[in-house]
């Protein structure tokens, strides 16, 4: 005889409920059984209340020691929970924090970790955690922060409700309730940042930021938008206790990533992905409790392990494509690392992976010659932003805060404890070469083990996956078509490469691997910065006609520094008049370069692709206007 299938282990907790409701219908029929298994479900199970913030790291909240902070309800929740001095988004902006959030897999893993980009993903074998949550037999809802970042599904679909009534969720316990406040989104930190009841000459300023009048200001006026988000979160946790719901629910509290001043939101630094989080639990549920409220908890978390957690301590199913670990409660997984990624944001192009433990972060960047203060058109609206650029122009920055408008060494590791602000490469030197090997390896085995999906540019996994009829997700795991081993060693031969690896790379730019030649012609350029004349130029430009319009955009920019001006710029201009699928990529080369954008104007002003809006961004930077009507994607 077959046993039943086991239930999951959350869900064992509740099978006393589950065999009251069996007894009863028996006795009584479907509508009593409805009616018992629902008490038995309000009863048991927890409500849980999920208050999110949009764009405060760590450093803005009080409980994690800001002496400047005005933060009083979540300090006082602090005192009454538990702080989790290690959380970490996988993401350092929002749509694809908010992408690994909702699905419980990281958004890389999926093809939804470049910003606003909306990419399908198989929604008949990803359920939304909501989706789950609601086979268990819980009300949800959203109020109503959702920007999912994935195409073929509307994102509020999966919730019952994107209002928080109080009424309404008393009736429908058990509920899952996400209430967002925008109060600390990165857009207030705009405007007049003259009039602040925070005083300037009360802030703790980053080491990487310039002591500027204006950069003061700006950090003055963000503490006060931070008191106000502190406020709706007080108010929200008032509305819970006047409810009376507060002895049947979890409080969580975090942010959606970090930031706001820039250099934080957007990058893997801490000061981007370091996020306070805080978990209250009344007394009735006291068993889940990681220990004694009002004690910190040492535990590494990830943002991908939320919806798993959440699953866990509902009694929902946790299917097996989950890629975080449950961080709360009996079925509690230990965790070694955090990984976070950073892809495009908005119209400028970057590929960078970071991972984590409670001291080091290593940060390992697929695109060192892009730099990280690349001027982006949503955070040069800040006054902080324009201030601090015009004060490096004026030679006034240091090493320290003028590294910010370089480029970027390949990898980078600090010692967050003795270097908060993340401004001291340590990987070169050799007193830390152990931990650099460590971190990158856990690295290396966590892209394979979730696909990672990046290790080639955006717009060309697009193109690949397009013309094999499938996801992007389905693309990168089929190892005939995308074979994650093969691109790691290609981009870390790249990335390491010397004026030896002459011989190697120049075999590697013929090769029948798209990925191959890719990653050779990075290897190319990052040889020629050292030795001008250990390329082969005319193995390069045998490239010009490559089939990858990204293979032929760097090997472009290779002919263009070693003098071929002639030669690179007609391949570019050509690419943009043909709307290459590369022209994103192509017109922040240009910006890279320096030198203008006046001998491509007229190829800028045709080029008709749009990259979700992005191409027109960077026209409009450029001083060009768009000479055709309409746009392709």
């Amino acid at each position: 005889m077959t046993s039943a299938p086991a239930l999951p282990p959350a869900a064992r907790r509740f099978r006393i409920g589950s065999l009251v409701a069996l007894f009863v219908f028996g006795l009584g029929g479907p509508a009593v059984a409805a009616e018992a298994a629902n008490g038995t479900a309000a009863a048991e199970r927890p409500n849980i209340l999920w208050l999110t913030s949009e764009d405060n790291s760590v450093d803005w909240i009080g409980c994690y020691g800001n002496p400047h902070a005005d933060t009083p309800h979540i300090d006082a929740l602090a005192a009454e929970g538990h702080r989790y001095p290690y959380c970490f988004a996988n993401a350092p902006v929002c749509a694809p924090a908010r992408s690994t959030w909702i699905t419980g897999v990281n958004a890389i893993s999926m093809g939804t970790h470049n910003m606003r980009s909306r990419y399908p993903i198989p929604h008949d074998r990803i359920s939304y955690y909501p989706d789950l949550l609601k086979k268990a037999g819980y009300y949800v809802g959203n109020a109503k922060k959702t920007d999912y970042n994935i195409g073929g599904r509307p994102d509020d679909e999966a919730w019952d409700t994107n209002k928080a009534d109080w009424k309404t969720l008393k009736r429908q316990q058990p509920f899952f309730m996400v209430l967002n406040t925008t109060k600390s989104h990165e857009s207030k930190a705009f405007g007049d940042i003259s009039q602040t009841t925070h005083s300037p000459e009360n802030v703790r300023l980053a080491e990487y930021h310039p002591d500027v009048p204006v950069i003061r200001q700006n950090y003055a006026h963000y503490h006060d938008q931070i008191k106000k988000m502190d406020a709706d979160i007080g108010a929200a946790l008032k509305q819970l206790e006047q409810s009376g719901l507060a002895e049947n629910t979890i409080v969580v509290y975090n942010s959606d990533h970090g930031g706001v001043i820039a250099r934080s939101k957007r990058f893997l630094f801490d000061s981007g992905t370091h996020c306070p989080l805080i978990v209250r639990i009344p007394e009735k549920y006291k068993h889940l409790r990681p220990g004694e409220p009002g004690q910190p908890v040492n535990d590494i978390v990830s943002f991908v392990d939320m919806p798993k957690t959440w699953l866990s301590l509902c009694g929902a199913e946790t299917p097996d494509y989950l890629q975080g670990k449950t961080f709360l409660g009996p079925d509690k997984e230990p965790r070694d690392y955090h990984v976070s990624f950073r892809a495009r944001m908005d119209e400028r192009c970057d590929n960078v992976r970071a991972i984590r433990d409670r001291k080091f972060l290593y940060i390992r960047n697929y695109m060192p010659y892009a730099p990280w203060g690349q001027r982006l058109s949503y955070l040069w609206t800040m006054k902080a932003t324009r201030a601090w650029e015009e004060h490096h122009r004026a030679g006034k920055t240091n090493e320290i805060t003028g590294r910010f408008f370089g480029t970027k060494p390949r990898h980078e590791l600090y010692d967050t404890e003795a270097d908060p602000d993340n401004v001291r490469n340590l990987a070169e030197d050799p007193q830390y070469a152990a931990d650099v090997e460590r971190l990158s390896a856990a690295l290396d085995e966590w892209q394979r083990e979730i696909f990672d999906s990046g290790l080639l540019p955006e717009s060309e996994v697009v193109r690949l996956a397009d013309e094999a009829g499938v996801t992007i997700y389905d693309y990168v795991r089929d190892p005939q078509r995308y074979d994650v081993r093969a691109l790691q060693a290609a981009s870390a031969s790249a990335l390491a490469a010397t004026p030896a690896d002459r011989a190697a790379l120049t075999e590697r730019l013929s090769s029948d691997d798209l990925g191959q030649r890719y990653w050779a012609t990075v290897g190319c350029f990052r040889v020629q910065e050292q030795d001008a004349g250990a390329v082969d130029l005319e193995a390069v430009r045998a490239l010009l006609d490559d089939e990858s319009h990204h293979v032929r955009t760097m090997a472009a920019w290779i002919l263009f520094r070693a003098g071929e001006r002639d030669a690179a710029q007609a391949c570019w201009t050509g690419l943009l008049r043909d709307d290459s699928y590369a022209s994103l990529k192509i017109l922040n080369v240009i910006d890279w370069i320096g030198e203008g954008f006046e001998p491509y104007a007229e190829a800028i002003a045709a080029c008709d692709y749009s990259h979700g809006g992005y191409v027109d961004r960077m026209k409009e930077y450029a001083g060009v206007e768009t000479s055709k009507g309409g746009s392709r994607k």
